[in-house]
């Protein structure tokens, strides 16, 4: 007991003595390596006062034109701002709203989000009856973005926590034993972030307000599933040995194996996402990796010792007794379902795809590309102006596309004015050699029009020497061609690393052929089917361009680990029972803890939900879903399905060593003898 303290407060020592580590945010944080936008961005930098952005006010009447009265109201309103005097009101056509544009000289988001706050605070005061003011653009966007993040990961850790600890108290029905993984992966997600942030510093990586939240999302979930399975097989043992802590031996021994090997398959597929072209990506792949391992090193060293410490009476009231059942050998639920799959296994294979490929097939109907307005799943202040400014003015009078240049700017404003689709240009800033030159976009943002006119502006300025175009509409763009080449790249290189991994842990090729198999059409049944929850539910417009490469990783590393915590129960079983009675021992042994686990990883995902992005909303679900079909029907029907089918061929080339009765028994076709289905019952 007094090493387990040490440990623990070794770790809390280190969270509260370190930190997390803190780093300044770079304005090409959230842009693709190599994209124009991050190079016009790095060149706009070099500008006096570089890092500023812009605010645009939205004066509007609730119904009819803006009177000679309140024109002369706002421009006092608009006078009294700090650099008054590069803030012109502009009156629209229909004369129904006017906008003035106010430079916001933050240095950063903390800073910009005051600075806009102190506009919103001085343009709404002592306006006339019926004449609202709003603010958005670059800067009011900026604002609104962070004020999503503040409290954002106490909050998601709050849920999380809440989450884990009901699903605990529910798997194992005890007033106890819920508390001690609970803390255990508690300590271990905290010293996660310290080690984590610490890692990233030291090579430079970047991360950003959503890092840590998503990590203690992958920490408590992982940690918990590691947690469920290690606390089941030493249930497991205590029905098998009398000496508790000889039955955490056997029990750690067993259990080290699946997960390790479910570690090193997650760690493998987050580090993939090291090749992305996003800095941000980069450095989520990197600290959640670290909390995988984190995760792994607290359960296989710290909860073993927590448990032995308190004994059998931790398990209360249900405490295993020397002699009982055990998993394998009892006629569970689990057992009648492996009964089940060994009477039919080719019908279920084949209802099972079917309903998979049903599932999927909203892949076809899918839309990608989440425009700016659509990212928050409340409409905040800067969204709603931006579309009320839009009724008025040019569609990107908000928030034009910058082009930054070296050349001659008057030249290229004029460049820029002969552009198709471009509805004003003009000369913004100026200093150190370097231009900014404001295009108004005619199209709608987040239109098809609104992207072909910054290719044709790119094309336009491609000529002068430096030139660059950024802007909301030219960074999408870059996203999305981004996250095209992402996907393209670290998709079969993440099947790849697993497959290896796989291949290794198992020493065969069928198998790992058949998990990573059932896994992909998990991914692409779980995005089909969320598609339509988020389309008919929520009313989502798009697929945001980053969602499914997260939830491809996170799914294919985290749904192989359910099929590596069932295939290495049924190795060990094979062993005695051959291939296809050990499958559904395993089956039988595994069923009950690896439910409890998806279910609870399932939900640990869905709290993403807490933070008002869609984004993150729809990976959650996306997870959630994947999760949740992995574990109720490909884990439990479909893969031992196909191993009862294929028998000893599923482990080729390496084949198991069962006894002479149990290779009798194997073929012979008894998969279903009393030995497999329990003492005391019969074959359904």
């Amino acid at each position: 007991m007094a090493i387990v303290l040490l440990a623990l407060a070794g770790a809390l020592g280190v969270v509260g003595a370190v930190g997390e580590a803190t780093r300044t945010a770079a304005s090409t944080d959230a842009l693709p390596i190599g994209s124009d936008s991050a190079a016009a961005t790095a060149l706009r930098d070099r500008l006096p006062q570089g890092e500023g952005s812009s605010a645009v006010v939205v004066f509007s009447r609730e119904s009819g034109k803006l009177s000679p009265a309140d024109v002369s109201a706002i421009e006092a309103r608009v006078a009294a701002l700090p650099d008054a005097g590069r803030a012109p009101l502009q009156r629209s056509q229909d004369g129904t709203a006017a906008l003035a544009v106010v430079p916001v000289d933050g240095q950063d988001a903390s800073g910009t989000a005051r600075r806009v706050a102190d506009i919103r605070s001085a343009v709404k005061g002592d306006l006339p009856d019926g004449v609202s003011a709003q603010v958005t653009g670059p800067a009011a966007v900026q604002a609104d973005l962070a004020a999503v993040f503040e409290g954002a990961n106490t909050r998601l850790l709050i849920a999380t926590a809440s989450v884990v600890a009901l699903l605990l108290v529910l798997t194992y029905r005890s007033p106890v034993l819920w508390i001690l993984p609970l803390l255990v992966v508690g300590v271990a997600d905290r010293l996660a972030a310290v080690l984590a942030t610490h890692t990233l510093a030291a090579f430079s990586i970047t991360w950003d307000e959503s890092t840590i939240g998503i990590l203690s999302v992958l920490v408590f979930g992982a940690g918990t599933d590691y947690a469920l399975l290690l606390i089941s097989r030493y249930r497991d043992e205590l029905r098998r040995h009398s000496d508790r802590r000889e039955a955490m031996s056997v029990a750690l021994r067993r259990t080290a194996e699946a997960v390790l090997s479910s570690a090193v398959t997650v760690v493998i597929g987050l580090l993939t996402l090291l090749l992305s072209l996003f800095p941000a990506t980069r450095g989520l792949g990197l600290a959640c990796a670290v909390g995988v391992v984190v995760a792994a090193a607290f359960v296989l060293l710290v909860l073993p010792a927590v448990l032995v410490s308190f004994g059998r009476w931790v398990f209360w009231p249900r405490i295993p007794r020397e002699g009982e059942a055990a998993l394998a050998d009892g006629h569970s639920l689990w057992r009648r379902v492996g009964d089940r799959v060994a009477a039919h296994p080719k019908r279920i294979i084949g209802v099972t795809l079917v309903v998979l490929a049903v599932m999927a097939a909203g892949l076809a109907a899918i839309d990608t590309g989440l425009k700016s307005s659509d990212q928050f799943l409340k409409k905040p202040e800067a969204i709603a102006a931006s579309e009320r400014l839009a009724r008025s003015f040019p569609a990107g009078s908000a928030d034009p596309a910058v082009v930054v240049t070296t050349a001659d700017p008057s030249a290229v404003a004029s460049a820029v004015q002969r552009v198709p689709g471009i509805a004003g240009a003009r000369v913004a800033k100026e200093g150190s050699g370097v231009a900014e030159v404001d295009a108004v976009i005619d199209a709608a943002p987040g239109s098809e029009q609104a992207t072909d006119t910054v290719r044709a502006l790119r094309a336009a300025v491609a000529g002068y020497p430096q030139s660059h175009v950024a802007g909301t509409e030219a960074v999408a763009l870059d996203q999305a061609e981004a996250s095209a080449r992402d996907r393209l790249v670290i998709f079969p290189i993440v099947l790849a690393l697993v497959l290896l991994a796989l291949g290794l842990l198992l020493r065969s090729v069928v198998a790992p052929l058949v998990l990573v198999s059932t896994v992909v059409a998990t991914f692409l049944a779980s995005v089909g089917a969320s598609w339509w929850i988020f389309t008919k539910v929520f009313g989502f417009s798009a697929l945001d361009d980053s969602a499914p490469l997260f939830a491809f990783v996170f799914l294919v590393a985290l749904g192989v680990d359910y099929n590596i915590f069932l295939v290495t129960r049924a190795r060990e079983e094979s062993r005695t029972h051959g291939s296809r009675t050990g499958m559904l021992r395993g089956l039988a042994a595994t069923g009950g803890v690896i439910t409890s686990a998806g279910i609870l990883l399932a939900a640990v995902f869905a709290v993403l939900g807490v933070l008002p992005l869609v984004v993150l909303a729809q990976i959650g679900v996306i997870i959630c879903v994947g999760v949740l079909l992995d574990t109720l029907v490909v884990r439990t029907l479909l893969v031992p399905a196909i191993a009862v089918v294929l028998g000893d061929r599923f482990w080729w080339p390496r084949r198991p060593h069962p006894t002479p009765s149990a290779s009798r028994q194997e073929e012979s076709g008894a998969t279903t003898a009393p030995e497999l289905v329990g003492k005391g019952s019969t074959k359904p």
